[in-house]
């Protein structure tokens, strides 16, 4: 066999003699079509060769369209395939004897004799075809490969038209594009290029394709009958498609007859392998195969690969428009290696799994994200993913009552909707306290140290503007309370978020302003997708400094949003755009840098260290710089076993429950909601969430070095600007407010205590002595009731207070 698929010696005509010949060919060809009587006249030789002369003959380069195949982040593992034309490339060395052998047989037996142009069966086609004699084609396989490469090489609809029409032009043109090609590569060269490109049927194309379809192995492995069944569907795919009774018949026919005695004759196949080769069955079946993340391996996979999709629709790199971009996802062949880490993905959906049936109507969603590089290493939730199915749907009737009525139905179990980064008509979902890390940022920012006291009241009277709700008081003013009816005593912004204090937030809010608080939170990354108010809020910054709710989390977010807003924290302020990209190469391998994430500086290093001490608070971790003195998910820290920072939240009414925690090495956040009616009437609980985000974190920092975080640089930034408190001990309390307010103190009426000036008047302060520039000070009121130690004035504890300067309490 080996000795047959040597390149044969073009000894039958010279270039230049094919060139003639043919030019007086083609004459005929397109003289007996227009004038059948004149076909061997002068006349119409020289018309032929006029226009073929006129020909071009360089093909236009081209691309076939190529599978793009997604990997996960270890590069083995195949996450999804995408493609318009399932086709993959392969070199000829790659392709079975048999399966060359075959398409030979089949479609051009003197391939390796002629120069592209088999000048003897153009002839004989000629004469039959005029004299009323079965059609016959003529076409070498040369020519064959010419046809399809201007089918899609062509730039508009006509050129397909010119391209493929059964008429005497279109051969001429062929014949002259074969002459060259067959000088420009070699015969082998021309081979591989036939089979890559050739259609098989049954959305394939290639010999990759269609032994995998058809037969579930390698090009290289195909055995004779195997070959022979797909060399004889190139002719003509639909009606030799052995999947169907008719087609099975005819495939099966041509296979036996026509092809395998064209191998034994050719020397490439004995009388006795052919037999066998006959016996063997011909498939009724086809291997399907999947494209798009409807048909990911694992199922929960599906999440993260249409975010893939959704990133990939949105680079303007791969295209002016959508269309375009999918095209090139769909056809380019690119090698995509994503950042989705297995087993911290598996790890996430089994904590899920074991806490919420993908039935229920409530869903836990959880996100990923690597610091310092925008990197997305899992999407889970308890769903499926996929297209529920109207003819037999699965999905349940909406939990909305207004769409239960219409019968539509909900998300559950089954859904494409991205529900944890957001998009379409996903829009986010309140995530509660979550959010008081960003006046926090803003305060730093704007020189308020972590220390920065505040009296935190049971409720808090600010002078946000709203409309009649629970939170209004005297008229119009948003009033908020505490969750559990904490507050009544000096926080700061360690005890304040480590007890979620809303007291506390709201008048830290209101001196930074609400405009920078929402600021901050764009710059790290929170998406306002909601309609109005949001939208409004979110982009006109005079109406954001009445938003005043903001920082208790009222506004729309994902789970990405938040992990990727926390895990800027962790990237000493480094915010990049989320991403699923590791690396995309060509289908020639090579690197582009396309997917790498857009990374600014979010805010400063020092900034960013600070608040994550004070992060440290809320998850049961010990902040380095100061005191929690309290935890919202305190078993946290213990759980994980690394040092850990995060925050919990919850909405009003229980109707979200959230909670992230980070590493240095991740961030995820976790939410528990209904993304099909916001206002439903369950309560989200944190003993569902809150041990789905600790242990998902545990599962992925398993085996990974212990590292701890790094502390602020500046002092400053800790404690701030220390100022002195004067001594107002029996002044009036309009005087002694007067004299603190005119130094840039925060002051307030505090309790009554036993002391030996006039009742009524200040007996002292809480702090005295000294304590941060703008801070809060408390004004202790005398009750007339003399004390039987006097404290000495001005020197009535330690700076600042108990815990010494700016030391929370």
């Amino acid at each position: 066999m080996t000795s047959w698929f040597r390149r044969r010696d073009h000894n039958i005509f010279t270039n230049a003699t094919s060139l003639l010949v043919c030019g007086l060919l083609a004459g005929v060809v397109v003289a007996a079509a227009a004038f059948p009587a004149a076909a061997m006249t002068g006349l119409a030789a020289k018309a032929g060769g006029q226009t073929f002369a006129g020909l071009p003959s360089e093909l236009k380069e081209f691309s076939s369209p190529q599978i793009t195949r997604v990997y996960a982040s270890d590069g083995k593992t195949q996450i999804a395939v995408f493609y318009d034309e399932f086709r993959s490339d392969v070199p000829l060395k790659d392709i079975s004897k048999n399966m060359q052998a075959a398409i030979l047989a089949a479609e051009d037996r003197k391939f390796y004799e002629h120069n592209g142009v088999d000048l003897k069966g153009v002839a004989r086609a000629f004469v039959s075809n005029n004299q009323g004699g079965a059609q016959q084609g003529a076409s070498t396989l040369t020519m064959q490969y010419v046809r399809m490469s201007l089918a899609y090489s062509a730039t508009n609809p006509q050129e397909v038209i010119d391209a493929t029409e059964d008429s005497p032009k279109r051969k001429i043109t062929e014949m002259k594009y074969a002459l060259q090609i067959s000088k420009q590569l070699s015969k082998d060269q021309i081979l591989e290029r036939y089979l890559n490109i050739a259609p098989f049927g049954n959305q394939t194309y290639g010999i990759f394709a269609a032994s995998h379809v058809y037969f579930n192995k390698k090009p290289k492995d195909l055995s004779v009958a195997e070959s022979a069944m797909l060399a004889g569907m190139v002719k003509a795919p639909s009606s030799f498609n052995p999947t169907t009774p008719s087609g099975h018949e005819l495939i099966t026919d041509r296979r036996n007859n026509y092809i395998i005695p064209a191998m034994v004759e050719m020397g490439v196949v004995t009388a006795a392998d052919a037999e066998k080769a006959k016996k063997q069955a011909v498939p009724t079946k086809v291997k399907q195969v999947g494209r798009g993340c409807a048909w990911v391996a694992k199922n929960n996979w599906g999440f993260f690969c249409d975010f893939f999709y959704r990133w990939w629709l949105e680079q303007e790199s791969f295209g002016a428009t959508t269309y375009d971009r999918e095209r090139r996802l769909k056809s380019g062949g690119y090698r995509v290696v994503t950042t989705l880490d297995l087993k911290g993905q598996a790890g996430a959906r089994r904590e899920i799994s074991e806490r919420q049936s993908d039935n229920s109507q409530n869903a836990l969603l959880l996100a990923g994200i690597e610091p310092a590089s925008g990197k997305v290493r899992l999407l889970a939730t308890n769903r499926k993913f996929k297209l529920d199915d109207p003819d037999n749907p699965q999905n349940k009737v909406s939990s909305d009552p207004r769409k239960a009525r219409e019968g539509i139905r909900g998300t559950h179990p089954n859904t494409t909707n991205p529900l944890m980064s957001g998009g379409g008509d996903i829009t986010g979902y309140q995530s509660g306290s979550v959010f008081k890390i960003f006046p926090i940022i803003a305060a730093l920012e704007n020189n308020y140290p972590l220390s920065y006291p505040i009296m935190a009241e049971k409720q808090y009277v600010s002078g946000y503007i709203v409309g009649p709700g629970p939170a209004t008081c005297n008229g119009h003013f948003y009033c908020p309370k505490n969750a559990g009816g904490g507050g009544g005593k000096m926080y700061n912004m360690w005890s304040a978020f480590a007890n979620s204090i809303n007291t506390y937030f709201i008048p830290l809010q209101e001196r930074v302003g609400a405009d920078k608080v929402v600021a901050v939170a764009k710059r790290f990354g929170v998406q306002f997708r909601v309609p109005d108010p949001d939208a409004k809020f979110a982009n006109d910054p005079a109406s954001a400094k009445q938003w005043g709710a903001f920082s208790l989390g009222v506004s729309a977010s994902t789970p990405l949003d938040i992990a990727n807003a926390y895990a800027t924290l962790a990237g000493d302020g480094k915010y990049c755009s989320p991403t699923p990209i590791e690396q995309i190469s060509t289908q020639d391998g090579q690197k582009i840098d396309v997917g790498k994430p857009f990374c600014n500086q979010a805010t400063t290093t020092d900034v960013a260290r600070a608040a994550l001490d004070a992060a440290r608070c809320p998850v049961g971790d010990s902040a380095q710089l100061g005191s929690c003195n309290g935890a919202t998910a305190p078993d946290t820290r213990g759980i994980v076993g690394h040092p850990v920072f995060g925050k919990s939240g919850t909405t009003d009414a229980e109707k979200t429950a959230s909670l992230v925690v980070g590493t240095t090495k991740i961030v995820v956040a976790g939410y528990m909601a209904n993304p099909d009616w916001p206002d439903h009437r369950d309560q989200m609980k944190h003993g569902i969430i809150n041990p789905t985000v600790q242990y998902t974190v545990k599962e992925y920092m398993k085996d990974r070095e212990k590292a701890q975080f790094k502390k602020p640089k500046s002092s400053k930034i800790i404690f701030g600007e220390q100022r002195s408190i004067p001594n107002v001990e029996c002044d009036s309390v309009s005087s002694a407010t007067n004299r603190l307010e005119d130094l840039g103190f925060h002051v307030s009426k505090g309790a009554e205590v036993d002391s030996d000036c006039p009742a009524g008047t200040v007996a002292g302060t809480d702090p005295s002595g000294r304590t941060i520039r703008g801070g809060a000070v408390v004004l202790q009121i005398s009750n007339g009731k003399p004390t039987t130690q006097v404290p000495t004035p001005g020197n009535s504890g330690p700076p600042g207070g108990p815990g010494g300067p700016g030391r929370p309490n």
